[in-house]
């Protein structure tokens, strides 16, 4: 099945301080989402992808990813009023029997063989939402207060979130809901099957400033090892 990226990048950049949406912040010579891109260029072969940027910046981004990945086909399309809203505008890209990702562009440190991995699963098995597991001690706030939960039995999701496309298509045909807060949420509601699959630490969303101080450095070291 053919292999094919849908990469989120509608985010505003209001956490991260920027006047600059934060996946075209440079860090390492480059904007988060080329480097995110450039990590599904190099993972599966025949990789198709499809970048979903807001309607404000789809001219603007579209020359951007031109300009750094000129050797590269990506296809562009204009992102929704929610993330449900975005991914929906990108499977309509999606024409033949595909395995498909979708990935927040803002997870710059993705690496080629975590998306090797998630395609061989959801090959077999339908899906493939990377996990890990969670380090802090965690508390569930309670109308008396809050009481501790036991994080042996929690899970952090990542992206990719990997899917056949017979399973992702139909499932964002439902109407949106305020509950669907990924794609394994939608998946789910629609009656498919979900799972997950050993993701990476690395593999950290840039939300916050101390977030691309980290990004930056992790990726200046991967390139220094080229």
């Amino acid at each position: 099945m053919k292999p094919m990226a849908i990469i989120v990048a509608g985010g505003s950049g209001t956490r991260m301080g920027s006047e600059v949406p934060k996946q075209f912040l440079e860090v390492a010579g480059a904007p988060l989402l080329v480097h995110s891109i450039s990590a599904f260029a190099a993972s599966v072969p025949e990789m198709e992808i499809v970048v979903v940027l807001p309607a404000a910046h789809l001219e603007s981004g579209s020359d951007l990813v031109a300009r750094h990945l000129p050797s590269h086909t990506i296809f562009f399309a204009e992102g929704g009023e929610t993330r449900f809203h975005s991914v929906q505008r990108g499977l309509q890209l999606v024409r033949e029997p595909s395995i498909v990702f979708v990935h927040d562009a803002v997870r710059c440190l993705v690496s080629p063989d975590l998306i090797l991995r998630c395609y061989l699963q959801a090959m077999e098995k339908g899906s493939a939402i990377p996990a890990i597991a969670v380090s802090d001690s965690i508390r569930q706030l309670t109308t008396a207060g809050h009481v501790p939960v036991d994080r042996t039995l929690l899970r952090a999701i990542q992206t990719p979130q990997t899917f056949r496309s017979d399973l992702l298509i139909p499932a964002f045909r439902q109407p949106f809901d305020l509950s669907f807060t990924d794609e394994a949420s939608v998946v789910e509601r629609y009656g498919g099957q979900v799972e997950l699959i050993e993701g990476e630490v690395s593999n950290i969303k840039v939300t916050w400033p101390v977030d691309l101080v980290v990004a930056t450095e992790l990726l200046k070291s991967r390139i220094s090892e080229i």
